[in-house]
């Protein structure tokens, strides 16, 4: 038997494993294209009737990085994941070979929307808005047109609420339950009343002794949280904050993003990002609602996670809108989005590293995030190390709100 048809026979197991009863899927949602990875088990009748239970180590390792390096795009990476979900032997050797997406440009597991983008290299997404229900889909993908022709494109989804005193957004991995008591929520963007200043929260730390916010919802968190080791809340990871735009609204916002969990040296040759290995899920199906504490929460969290001073800035990466240019036969205001933008629009921008000390080097010139309008409500995304998608969708979701005071 060749190894291609070797290849072929496993995928076809997998797919008469999943059939029999195991639930491989890359995600929550109610079609394929929307689906990321859970812990299951496979049935063990089904896996022990299988004639890869007894197969050699060496001879499995060989055919997985085969398959890994195969498929290496979606749809067919489902195979990737569905190998790993098999038991928890194929599950590490999965680990051991599938490289983040630093280093691989891929993004395969959930884990992978917390870890740095790859370097030199965009990752291209897209955003859409769904106005009925102030809800806002993040995918995979180089634009709108592909998600008919391409599977396992959802990445997260993020809801607004607009409180009496600040706008939440919520984020999830899954797209029909974008709540705080779910059990995919991964983090909210929070902003001021007046839309100028967002603060981003990770539900896991990024950094260890990362301090979390504690308010009375992160207390019930750590009461059903999935880890011990790992204390659910709010961690504060990016400070956005958006200024009097002299152009008016004839050119992009004046916005600039402290990033809370990245050193400044990680834009320059040899410098490295934090990178989170494993997600936790939190757990509060049993609480899905906190309307009762929601006032005393906002409070907490307005007293403790407000801008960054200059001191607190110190070290970290700051990342700013890159200046526009003036076009003389469009008498306006223009940014090279090299096609990926075709809406002029106020909510379109560029970020670039801003130089901690001294003049600006070569690095500091790299978009290392880019967002613009491409339809009525189609967004392009697009982003590289060392932000991860999640931070870059935070980023992009403080875009959307008005901001009256800066325009």
């Amino acid at each position: 038997m060749s190894f291609k048809s070797l290849i072929q026979d496993m995928r076809g197991e997998l797919g008469s494993i999943s059939r029999k009863g195991f639930d491989v899927r890359f995600g929550y949602g109610r079609s394929r294209s929307q689906r990321v990875v859970q812990d299951t088990s496979v049935p063990v009748d089904a896996f022990k009737q299988s004639c890869w239970a007894n197969m050699p180590p060496e001879l499995l390792r060989d055919v997985l990085m085969r398959i890994e390096l195969s498929e290496d795009t979606w749809p067919s990476r489902k195979n990737v994941v569905s190998c790993a979900g098999v038991c928890r032997n194929w599950r590490e050797i999965v680990k051991e070979i599938v490289k983040v997406p630093e280093v691989s440009s891929k993004l395969t597991f959930p884990i992978s929307l917390k870890q740095p983008g790859p370097r030199g290299s965009l990752v291209q997404c897209y955003i859409m808005r769904n106005r009925s229900n102030q809800t806002y889909y993040l995918y995979l993908g180089l634009n709108q047109a592909a998600a008919s022709n391409d599977d396992g494109k959802f990445l997260l989804a993020a809801k607004r609420f607009r409180r009496p005193t600040c706008t939440d957004y919520i984020i999830s991995l899954n797209c029909d339950d974008v709540s705080r008591g779910s059990n995919t929520y991964i983090g909210k963007l929070r902003s001021n009343f007046l839309g100028t200043k967002f603060t981003v929260y990770d539900a896991q730390p990024t950094n260890p002794g990362t301090q979390v916010t504690r308010t009375r919802s992160s207390r019930l968190l750590s009461l059903k949280q999935v880890s011990p080791r790992i204390p659910s809340g709010n961690y504060p990871v990016a400070h956005i904050s958006y200024e009097l735009n002299v152009l008016g609204s004839r050119g992009p916002r004046r916005m600039q993003c402290v990033m809370d969990a990245i050193p400044a040296s990680a834009v320059e040759p040899g410098g490295t990002a934090p990178t989170q290995t494993e997600l936790i899920h939190s757990n509060l199906d049993n609480f899905p609602s906190f309307s009762f504490f929601r006032s005393k929460s906002i409070r907490a969290e307005s007293l403790s996670s407000g801008p960054a001073s200059a001191t607190q800035k110190e070290g970290l990466l700051v990342l700013k809108n890159k200046a526009p240019r003036w076009h003389e036969q469009l008498q306006c205001w223009c940014l090279n989005f090299n096609g990926r933008v075709t809406v002029a629009s106020v909510k379109n921008f560029q970020l670039v590293a801003a130089p901690e000390n001294g003049p600006a080097g070569p690095e500091h010139e790299n978009v290392i995030l880019q967002f613009g309008k491409v339809g009525k409500d189609v967004f392009t995304m697009d982003y590289q190390y060392p932000i991860s998608a999640f931070q870059a969708f935070t980023i992009c979701l403080s875009s959307f709100d008005t901001k009256i005071a800066c325009e």
